[in-house]
């Protein structure tokens, strides 16, 4: 301690007066302005005071006015807590109404639902009923396609199904004795089908065969090259069937010039038309005529309007004859008739000269009874008989003379 105060009066020695002059100006005016700071802060302390009171006064103005809003929201919260009431009595009663009404329409609704439920029950169980017969019909239906497909897959069989429907179509246009199957030609082969021509003409031939391997064939092939040599077999098989028929049934003063060749199925048959040219070509020079179940009924028709044809001629002088008979009855009765009118005639002139007669008898016996009679009698008896009735009177003569006057006619 020494030590230090020995050392800053050593240094204070050492300063300058000037120095200690300016370190004491300092210190003054340090001492100034702590003074001036002591009297801000006391005024500031006393401008805080008043702030506080005046703060607290209005803070205690604003919880007044708080209270007494709490009052009178009290207040309103009471009448708002009556008024919540009354509204929910008045709510809950119409709300209960309301559910009581909406019970009641529901139940309704359920019990036609119930109602509309059981009816679709009802109507679905007999759709199902309908189903399952459908489904049996269609399980029998399904057994016979398998068996028609078991009786296509066998060649025998198959050809007897295409001349079944072959025969069907001769059997229901034609009448009996003017087709037959199975007959024997001269040459010894059996076509299927002979249809006898009118007026003589040679029998019409059909035949139902139709190479079906070849065509499932082209159905079956899996490529390209598989469809081109099935095509080309189904053409072989097709061309060997035409030749066939032209070479066995087609017989001069015996048979037609042209035959039937029969095609079970209406899609074959526009399938060879349109992707088998050569063998359609080929069947018209051998006079063959490929022909659908189609174009087979219609040809039968045209065959029917024919055969009509012929037995109306073969009838028609028996006809003419009739006719002959009929216009000579015509003419006699023609003449009866005629005669008939000559009598009618001269009994209408008799008749009229009776009425004649007749007209002249009643006019005669009017002016009979416009004759009078006068005698001696005075007037008087002629104006009494003009004014009475016009009845007929007995003519009293005394005088005997007799007065006639004429009366015209009307």
């Amino acid at each position: 301690m020494n030590t230090s105060s020995e050392s800053f009066l050593l240094a204070l020695s050492q300063t300058s007066p000037a120095m200690l002059a300016l370190a004491g100006g300092a210190i003054a005016a340090l001492t100034l302005l702590l003074i001036v700071l002591v009297a801000r802060s006391g005024q500031v302390r006393k401008e805080q005071a008043e702030v506080a009171s005046f703060r607290a006064a209005e803070t205690d103005a604003r919880m007044a006015e708080l209270l007494k809003i709490q009052a009178e929201m009290h207040g309103r919260m009471s009448t708002m807590a009556e008024v919540f009431g009354s509204r929910q009595s008045e709510l809950n009663q119409a709300i209960n109404q309301r559910l009581d009404g909406m019970s009641q329409r529901v139940s309704t609704t359920i019990t036609e639902q119930t109602k509309s439920t059981h009816e679709n029950l009802q109507r679905l169980q007999e759709r199902l009923a309908v189903i399952d017969a459908a489904q049996n019909n269609i399980q029998t239906l399904a057994k016979d396609v398998v068996g028609l497909q078991a009786i296509l897959s066998n060649k025998q069989t198959r050809g007897a199904f295409g001349q079944s429907r072959m025969e069907t179509i001769v059997a229901d246009g034609l009448p009996m004795g003017a087709y037959g199957f199975q007959q024997t030609l001269s040459n010894g082969s059996r076509p299927d089908c002979t249809i006898r021509m009118p007026n003589g003409a040679p029998s019409l031939v059909i035949d139902a065969k139709f190479p079906l391997e070849a065509w499932n064939a082209i159905r079956d092939a899996g490529g390209p090259d598989g469809a081109k040599l099935a095509s080309q077999q189904f053409r072989r098989d097709m061309e060997t069937h035409i030749r066939d028929i032209s070479e066995k049934y087609l017989i001069q003063g015996e048979t037609q010039d042209t035959a039937f060749m029969f095609v079970p199925s209406e899609s074959i048959f526009a399938e060879i038309h349109e992707n088998f040219e050569a063998v359609v070509q080929k069947a018209h020079r051998s006079r063959i005529v490929i022909v659908s179940p189609s174009l087979l009924m219609l040809s039968i028709q045209v065959i029917q309007a024919v055969l009509k044809d012929q037995r109306m001629r073969a009838q028609a002088h028996v006809i003419q004859g009739e006719v002959a008979n009929l216009m000579d009855d015509l003419g006699r009765l023609d003449e009866r008739v005629r005669k008939l009118q000559g009598h009618f005639a001269m009994a209408q002139k008799d008749v009229d000269m009776i009425v004649t007669s007749a007209d002249k008898l009643n006019k005669r016996g009017v002016k009979i009874e416009a004759l009078e009679f006068e005698g001696g009698d005075n007037s008087n008896s002629k104006t009494t008989a003009r004014d009475n009735d016009p009845a007929p009177k007995s003519v009293d003569s005394r005088s005997g003379l007799l007065k006639l006057r004429v009366v015209d006619d009307e």
